[in-house]
């Protein structure tokens, strides 16, 4: 039996990084609210923003431990799958990749340390500064792996040398067509993947009758963000697709399922659902809204664009996955409007905690977020295809000259030890939220908190306080 040694890399790839892009983007949200959370603390001195912020600590410390074990795995990939992809583009791509390593990751893994076991044994001041060092760490590491991706999709600043790329201007391969575009999308999608989670544990609580004091204040908090950030995503994705349009049309044909204009027709129509047929050229069970895609692609109500069967077929890429992946990703998006808008209306009116129709379902939302990243994910690196760095290396070339057998063997011990480790950290994670945001913020204790006598002070204080007990 014979292996494709390329589409079981692409899977192996795939695999490995769905896996992966899930908890940075937790966590680059994550950091954020719990650094949030300490400049609260600090600005009021009300203690449940503490306790919030320990609580989505410990999440944050096993979210980013798996997130650091995945990437880890990406790399090693780049050497034994895609030998060919870095020979081609790592003049570009490797020094990106180490600047985020030297400045974020750098800067995650100095302060990390105090975020994670300072409490209570450093000033507050240090605490919430190392949380907020912490936070910007996660999104410098953002803003150099979308810069590097975003390379690959609109390659700019570089020569071509013996079919080698080479970088003649770093401003402009950093700050690349799409790369704008890109970073605001995916950092405005952790923040809502994030608050999402965030409205979910609350309402969890709420619903309960377990903290509801704290869970009362993760609703409000996510709330507030999700009622901005969710319609912005929809305008920097309005934003994203006209400049993929620009630089990417195939694309852009293949997320909306537009094969070819029709002759002397005006305008192109809005799919919202159909089939597409990649043998035959054509949507099978199509619905379709005149013209409203071209009001969306274009702002006008006749413009058209380019079909597919304006690029030759070993130019197109898979047009199913990016067609209803998108769907999903959009349809995800208009559900977090309507949640966050909802959730705001009930509020305004005082009724928010106490809507059971409202709270029962919304304990168990929690993954929305992920999916749509997973679903624009598929949509941008699928909808790349057949490319892998766009107009310079194609994905049938970049492979390394490995045996389709030791791909596969590697593919299926991946989806074992995955499957073990992140069971069990998503199982560990859920025991967090189910014991709760448990525990006072205390002032630190006088002297050192790990000599022998600190236990034996905390008793004494604790007698002197409660004379009775």
């Amino acid at each position: 039996m014979e292996f494709d040694p390329t589409f079981l890399a692409r899977i192996q790839f795939a695999f490995t990084v769905s896996f992966h892009i899930i908890f940075p983007s937790f966590t680059i949200g994550l950091a954020a609210y719990i650094a949030t959370l300490e400049l609260l603390w600090i600005g009021t001195g009300h203690e449940r923003y503490h306790r919030i912020a320990r609580f989505f600590t410990k999440i944050f410390a096993v979210s980013f431990a798996m997130g650091v074990v995945s990437g880890i795995v990406l790399s090693y990939q780049f050497g034994t799958n895609w030998s060919h992809f870095s020979r081609v583009v790592g003049n570009v791509i490797g020094p990106l990749i180490g600047y985020e390593v030297l400045t974020a990751f750098f800067l995650e893994a100095t302060f990390l340390g105090i975020m994670l076991f300072g409490w209570n044994r450093v000033p507050r001041g240090l605490h919430v500064f190392s949380c907020v060092m912490v936070a910007l760490g996660t999104t410098l590491s953002a803003f150099w792996i979308l810069s590097a991706n975003s390379w690959m999709q609109t390659p700019a600043g570089h020569e071509i040398i013996d079919g080698v790329a080479h970088p003649v201007d770093w401003l402009a391969i950093i700050f690349n067509p799409s790369f704008p575009y890109r970073l605001a999308h995916m950092v405005t999608a952790c923040y809502l993947t994030t608050a999402f989670v965030v409205l979910a544990v609350g309402a969890r609580y709420v619903y309960s009758g377990r903290y509801p004091e704290d869970g009362r204040t993760m609703m409000r908090m996510a709330l507030g963000l999700i009622c901005v950030f969710a319609p912005l995503q929809a305008y920097i994705g309005d934003a994203h697709g006209l400049n993929t349009l620009k630089h990417q049309p195939v694309k852009i044909a293949a997320i909306e399922g537009h094969w070819e204009n029709e002759p002397g027709a005006s305008g192109v129509p809005l799919v919202l659902f159909a089939i597409p047929n990649d043998e035959t050229e054509r949507n099978d069970y199509q619905i379709a809204i005149p013209h409203l895609g071209s009001l969306i692609l274009t702002h006008s109500w006749t413009d058209t664009i380019q079909g597919l069967k304006d690029f030759p077929r070993a130019d197109r890429p898979p047009v199913a996955v990016p067609f209803f992946a998108f769907r999903v990703m959009v349809g995800i998006g208009a559900l977090m409007i309507t949640v966050g808008w909802l959730g705001a209306f009930l509020l305004w009116r005082r009724r928010l905690f106490e809507t059971d129709w409202y709270l029962a379902p919304l304990q168990h939302i929690w993954p929305i977020g992920f999916v749509a990243i997973l679903s624009g994910w598929f949509v941008t690196e699928v909808g790349r295809q057949p490319w892998v760095a766009y107009g310079i290396l194609r994905t049938a070339d970049a492979v390394s000259p490995v045996d389709g057998w030791a791909v596969a063997t590697t593919l299926a011990l991946f989806v074992f030890v995955y499957g073990i480790v992140f069971s069990g950290g998503i199982y560990y994670i859920n025991r967090l939220i189910a014991k709760g945001p448990e525990g006072a913020a205390v002032e630190p204790p006088v002297g050192v908190p790990t000599r022998p006598l600190a236990s034996a002070h905390k008793a004494t204080r604790a007698a002197i306080n409660n004379p009775g007990e």
